[in-house]
């Protein structure tokens, strides 16, 4: 049974939204942010938000490196950014640091390595881990409103992999498997969301700040 996590020093609770290309995890972030109301707030991706802003999203290993460089700074910013401006509401990560160990070439320990940090240490950031798993595991498209996105199907399924093999070493860590009912795949999430922030004690853990 998973251990439940030691509560962060400010309080918050963040819980990451994480998965393969195509899994569906920013729709169900965005439903369970208008179900909840103020309660909770969404924390963007951070790699839409660098590539949609003009950093060159390139297939050099040197590139990579750069841009996954960027990314891992820009989501601890954005994450404390976002802790300042709603003290009260819990955080729902649209990825977290971790993913960026499944986009670098070669050995994801390379990606700790150079960032100066541990697979552990990065996943004691967050409370509890949603892996929404790729519709690609499944053959379905995952063509979307991402623009960013420009996997294949078969690259995407390799990243769904990377990604299920680091995050899952999370002692909270949930799966939403593919179905090809997208709104039985959501609707699976949201409650599993649901489920996990009860048990985490979220709700109380604002209540006594």
């Amino acid at each position: 049974m998973p251990r439940k996590p030691k509560p962060h020093a400010n309080g918050h609770c963040r819980i990451v939204l994480t998965g393969g290309p195509g899994g569906g995890k920013t729709t169900a972030g965005d439903l369970f942010r208008r179900e909840m109301g103020d309660q909770v707030v969404l924390v963007p991706e951070a790699a839409t938000m660098v590539f949609s802003g003009g950093f060159p999203r390139l297939t050099q290993p040197d590139a990579v490196h750069a841009a996954q460089r960027a990314i891992y700074h820009v989501q601890i910013h954005l994450e404390e950014a976002v802790m300042a401006q709603h003290p009260e509401q819990i955080l729902l990560c649209d990825r977290g640091t971790v993913d960026g160990a499944a986009y670098w070439p070669g050995s994801s320990d390379g990606f700790f390595e150079d960032i100066g940090s541990t697979l552990e240490r990065e996943l004691s950031r967050y409370d509890a881990v949603i892996f929404f798993e790729s519709a690609a595991v499944g053959h379905m498209s995952i063509e979307g409103g991402n623009p960013i996105r420009n996997e294949s199907m078969e690259q995407a399924v390799k990243l769904d992999h990377k990604l299920r093999r680091l995050w899952s070493q999370h002692p909270q860590f949930t799966l939403v498997p593919h179905n090809p009912s997208f709104f039985k795949k959501i609707s699976f999430g949201l409650a599993m969301l649901d489920k996990i922030v009860s048990e985490l004690g979220c709700k109380e853990r604002r209540k006594k700040r």
